[in-house]
């Protein structure tokens, strides 16, 4: 048996377990090979939206299974919220079995401030319509499956397989502008917060870079999905690591200084989250 990699943090988020573009088949073996002292779910792991009695496999069974024994056995589990979780935010800052509750966190590692919440906070699609954003998030489901029927026909015939959700996801947000820039209004806000560091989900989009602004500068990172991008975020030996299933790798910083967002913005932003 292999022995489990040691990690201080693992922050995953948007399993949407209960779906079919979840990859919980990978996900359980990459839960299976860690050993982090504190685990972070961060956000719409469980699609209470798009959940449907008539299916959740066994795979994805597992990986619940796989968690709760984690939290069994002294991992300090922690469960976020966000917008396809959010049935639970009334249940926020409760114990459920061993597993913490929460609508955000923040962890002092190493003598910084990591400040740690799902993002859909940001995103007016989600606050303004959301009837609107329960539809969307079924197509994409759909989405997802026809895309793999599509791609094991595309291998079959030794075609490079295409992906539609990130190329209809990507022209949506293009088109509509639901959001300015995700990344630079989270890190703003942390950093007029006085946080060393942000970590959010929501958008599917791993990364791993520090955004400077006229205020200051911190470092912005999110998780990724298992939908799409099979990513994690690790915390060892004082450094943030982007992991990607079933390889890791280190992501370099960014250190292009951007243009802070409006204060106003940030001002209401600051009172919501």
């Amino acid at each position: 048996m292999k022995s489990k990699r040691p990690l201080e943090v693992c922050v995953i988020s948007d399993l949407h377990l209960g779906t079919y573009g979840c990859h919980a088949k990978q996900l359980n073996p990459y839960l299976k090979s860690i050993q982090p002292k504190t685990l972070i779910l961060n956000g719409d792991i469980i699609d209470i939206w798009n959940f449907r009695k008539r299916y959740f496999p066994k795979d994805h069974l597992k990986v619940v299974r796989t968690i709760l024994k984690m939290a069994a056995s002294g991992v300090d589990v922690h469960y976020i919220t966000g917008n396809h979780d959010e049935a639970l935010r009334r249940f926020s800052n409760t114990t459920i079995g061993k597993i913490q509750l929460s609508n955000k966190l923040v962890l002092k590692l190493d003598g910084k401030k990591v400040w740690i919440f799902h993002g859909d906070i940001f995103d007016r699609s989600i606050q303004g319509a959301k009837i609107i954003a329960k539809l969307g998030g079924w197509g994409y489901d759909f989405l997802i499956l026809f895309n793999r029927l599509l791609n094991d026909v595309l291998t079959a015939i030794g075609r490079e397989k295409y992906s539609f959700s990130k190329m209809v996801k990507e022209r949506v947000k293009q088109a509509v502008k639901f959001i300015g820039d995700f990344e630079q209004i989270a890190a703003d806000l942390a950093i007029k917060k006085g946080y060393d560091a942000v970590i959010c989900g929501h958008i599917h989009q791993p990364q791993i870079r520090e955004v400077q602004s006229a205020n200051g500068s911190t470092m912005y990172m999110n998780s990724g999905d298992w939908v799409e991008n099979l990513t994690s975020l690790e915390y060892m030996d004082k450094k943030w690591q982007l992991s990607t299933f079933p390889q890791s790798k280190t992501i370099s910083f960014d250190d292009t200084e951007d243009e802070p967002f409006d204060d106003d913005l940030l001002e209401e932003l600051t009172k919501a989250v």
